[in-house]
């Protein structure tokens, strides 16, 4: 159980932190379809960083947590200088804004394996030295102590074998979604989606309050895609995060841009995700048996459920979902 819990985690925070990225960029009525490509481009610079840091004997293993942390904080602001690229050509230029950022989903990829082509040689880019669980996940001899000691079932869950980006991740989400709902700054920002002409007639500079949704939207999926990368893929970088922004975007829409029920969706779609990609070594009840590899379902079956599950949920949940009422709408500062 504390297996399936752990993983269900590693899956679905990512999704969460990415939800919350879409929410602030179209709360502030911009609508930001490039989270897939922002959360490429976050994900290669996080882990071109460790890289970098590693082959430059910067760091030590016994510090890999502050690696983490500066990775992170590195992937964060490539995430929000990429967004950039949208805020531009959405408030200055006024361009279709779905156009945009697609645009921006096939260059990202096309970008990354570039320059990962470049410096690796090959289609794919890793830590020059060792892998994410020892240099990055948080175990027994993190705290000094043996690597067999066992912290009883809570202290297992939180402190052993877990990323402290799960962690961060969460408070950050936390914190955002106070911000955004119990501040006069998330007024704001709201109040620029929904009505920005009215927005404007009480001072409120709205292209300022949507380069800072998109801003923070492209810093959260930045981080999002490093997160992803760490957790998931071994701290590498191949030039695709597996549709996590595609399915971040239902999980907003299923969440009706509420934090809170973006929050419950991640949950769910992170767990059949755990499930789709651990099903044949998940051990649900702790006896050694492996029901769901032993049930003879097709592997296939399993890989199609998250992306099954997200359609059957949006179709019965969409109708009643209401989008921010200017989002995807240029503002144009004479038009009343």
């Amino acid at each position: 159980m504390v297996y399936l819990i752990q993983q269900t985690m590693l899956y679905a925070v990512p999704l969460m932190i990415v939800a919350l990225a879409g929410i602030f960029a179209e709360r502030s009525g911009v609508i930001n379809l490039a989270l897939e490509g922002i959360m490429i481009f976050g994900a290669f610079m996080g882990v071109l960083f460790v890289r970098v840091m590693q082959e430059d004997q910067v760091f030590v293993q016994e510090q890999g947590q502050i690696l983490m942390l500066l990775a992170l904080i590195v992937a964060s602001a490539c995430g929000a200088l990429f967004s950039l690229l949208l805020s531009f050509s959405a408030i200055n230029l006024k361009a279709d804004q779905t156009i945009g950022g697609t645009a921006l989903n096939m260059l990202a990829p096309a970008v990354v394996l570039f320059f990962i082509n470049l410096i690796a040689q090959q289609n794919a880019m890793g830590m020059a030295t060792g892998d994410a669980a020892s240099w990055f996940m948080i175990k027994p001899s993190t705290f000094g102590l043996p690597r067999d000691y066992e912290f009883g079932f809570l202290g297992d869950l939180f402190l052993n074998k877990v990323y402290l980006t799960t962690y961060i991740c969460i408070a950050i989400f936390v914190i955002l979604s106070i911000i955004l709902y119990k501040t006069k700054f998330g007024l704001r920002l709201r109040s620029c989606g929904e009505n920005p002409q009215a927005s404007d007639s009480l001072g409120i500079n709205v292209y300022k309050m949507r380069y800072i949704g998109v801003t923070i939207s492209g810093a959260l999926a930045g981080m999002g895609g490093f997160t992803y990368a760490l957790t998931t893929a071994n701290c590498a970088s191949t030039g695709e995060v597996a549709g996590y922004g595609f399915l971040a975007l239902a999980v907003m829409i299923f969440g009706n841009w509420k934090p809170l029920t973006v929050a419950l969706g991640g949950l769910l779609f992170g767990l059949f995700k755990c499930i789709a990609a651990t099903y044949s070594s998940l051990d649900i009840n702790g006896d050694g048996v492996y029901m769901l590899a032993e049930i003879g379902i097709s592997p296939y079956v399993y890989r199609l459920l998250p992306y099954l599950i997200t359609l059957i949920v949006l179709a019965f949940t969409s109708k009643n979902s209401r989008a921010p009422k200017a989002e995807g709408i240029p503002y144009d500062k004479g038009q009343r």
